[in-house]
């Protein structure tokens, strides 16, 4: 069964929300300076709330150490969006015991096939956009992913939706999708969204 993470959880709606219809992930974004970011008091409001069967997704970019793993105890998934290397995964490693994913802008094959040797666990693929780490809502380029030789399971982001998440899931074959701005209405998480496409995913 094809995974599905609904990411930048914000309010109490979207808990509720995602209780309801039973998402396998949802991620909080605990870097500061991005559009869903969240700080560390409503992140604990809401992973208070959320259902103890969902898996707790920290999104992190560039963030120093220490401060990533403030958070250690209170996630099941740590995903690293930056430029994270190999040295700092380690350093992640020795404080942490759930996931660790990797995200890479699928530029090009060799972007994610450097990412592949990387100590995580998963990587999550996602659209290239000069100058931005992730949450474009721009479709990730299939083709490469399909020429990438690599290994790790893997979660589809970018630009997915209840358009065209059957003809990405049927030609790359991801572990999971990744799902955000295709799910919002006016910058904000909208139930039908959600409602529809986990339908459609979960008949997939």
């Amino acid at each position: 069964m094809v995974k599905v993470k609904i990411c930048g959880m914000r309010r109490t709606e979207d808990i509720v929300c995602v209780n309801k219809y039973r998402p396998d992930y949802v991620g909080f974004i605990l870097s500061e300076g991005f559009r869903r970011t969240i700080s560390e008091e409503t992140f604990c409001e809401l992973s208070r709330r959320l259902d103890s069967g969902i898996m707790k997704v920290g999104v992190f970019v560039n963030e120093p150490v220490e401060s990533l793993l403030r958070y250690a105890d209170r996630l099941d998934v740590v995903q690293l969006h930056g430029d994270e290397d190999g040295g700092y995964i380690k350093k992640v490693r020795s404080g942490f015991n759930g996931e660790i994913w990797k995200a890479v802008r699928a530029c090009s094959e060799e972007d994610i096939e450097k990412a592949d040797k990387l100590d995580c666990d998963k990587l999550l693929i996602d659209s290239y956009v000069k100058g931005k780490v992730g949450g474009t809502g721009r479709t990730a380029d299939l083709d490469i992913i399909l020429r990438a030789n690599f290994s790790k399971e893997f979660f589809l982001a970018g630009g997915i939706d209840s358009n065209n998440v059957c003809r990405a899931v049927e030609k790359v074959g991801p572990l999971g999708v990744d799902l955000s701005s295709s799910v919002e209405t006016d910058g904000w998480k909208d139930e039908n969204k959600i409602k529809e496409i986990i339908g459609i995913i979960r008949r997939i």
